[in-house]
Formats: structure tokens, C-alpha cells, sequence
């Protein structure tokens, strides 16, 4: 049996330590908001936070995890930034299909949290390998720059 913590609560699970955290996650523990979108780590649907790392849960055995602290899309608004940008995301309209937008939250959030005042280089460099087959890169972008403007999270 093994306990992660997932969203500031312990949950027991018992698994091969090389399962994917993603399988874990949602077909285990019913935590579905992270996306299955390719299983080799390239397009972001199923980015969590490891100990505040964005981290690709499709390629990550449950095994790197543990000791470790998990946070999903389901628990993102329990953190100041992460409620900014999905405030934001809601507030530009950000979704169309909204199938990577968990993992585009959760990396945008990542972001904010180590740069709170990102360029578009910046911005660029940690969304990339987020993929979004809508195209909504622009209002991803008029989203993160909305959150970096309040003063609420500058240093």
C-alpha cells in the first residue's frame, strides 16, 4: 500500500510503484480532471504540480511521488495564484473545447508562482509543450498577462 499526498490529503492506493500517476489519479482515485491527451509526456493535458513543478502525471511513475506533494486541477482554486488564473480564464473566455486546460492552468499557474511579472519569452518558454488543438494561445496568453497585472501577486 501506498500513501501519496494528493491535494493536501493522504489517499492510499495500492498500485505497482511504475504505474503511471495519471492512471492513478483518475482510475483510481476518481481524481478525473487531469487529461489523458498523448501518454509521452508532449502535449501538457495531464500536467499536475509535484512539490510546485509543473510535471507531465503521464510519464510519472507513483514511485517519484511519494513524499512528495501532489496538487491538481481539482484543488488549484485552494491556491491565491491558481484562483487568479482560473478567474482569468473564465473572465477572457479562455476555453473552447477546454480539454487542455487543466494542464494549461496548472503550468500557467506554476509560472506565476516562480514569475510573477513573465515576458512573452517567458510565457512562451513554460507554456510550450501545452498544446491546444482550439488555438487559444492568444486568450492563454491575454490570461496569464491579465494575473501577472495584479498587484496582489507581484514581489
Amino acid at each position: 500500500m501506498i500513501t501519496l499526498n494528493i491535494n493536501n490529503a493522504p489517499y492510499q492506493i495500492d498500485l505497482p510503484t511504475d504505474t503511471p500517476l495519471l492512471w492513478a489519479l483518475r482510475d483510481h482515485l476518481g481524481l478525473s480532471g487531469t487529461k489523458f491527451g498523448c501518454g509521452m509526456s508532449l502535449c501538457g493535458a495531464c500536467t499536475v504540480h509535484i512539490d510546485g513543478e509543473p510535471t507531465r502525471a503521464c510519464v510519472t511513475p507513483i514511485s517519484t511521488a511519494i513524499g512528495k506533494k501532489i496538487v491538481t486541477i481539482e484543488a488549484i482554486d485552494q491556491d491565491a495564484i491558481g484562483k487568479k488564473v482560473q478567474d482569468a480564464w473564465l473572465n477572457i473566455g479562455v476555453p473552447q473545447c477546454g480539454y487542455c486546460q487543466s494542464g494549461q492552468i496548472m503550468s500557467a499557474t506554476a509560472l506565476l508562482k516562480h514569475n510573477a511579472n513573465p515576458s512573452d519569452a517567458d510565457i512562451d518558454k513554460a507554456m510550450s509543450g501545452n498544446i491546444c488543438r482550439c488555438g487559444t494561445y492568444p486568450r492563454i496568453r491575454a490570461a496569464i498577462k491579465q494575473v501577472a497585472a495584479l498587484k496582489e501577486i507581484k514581489s
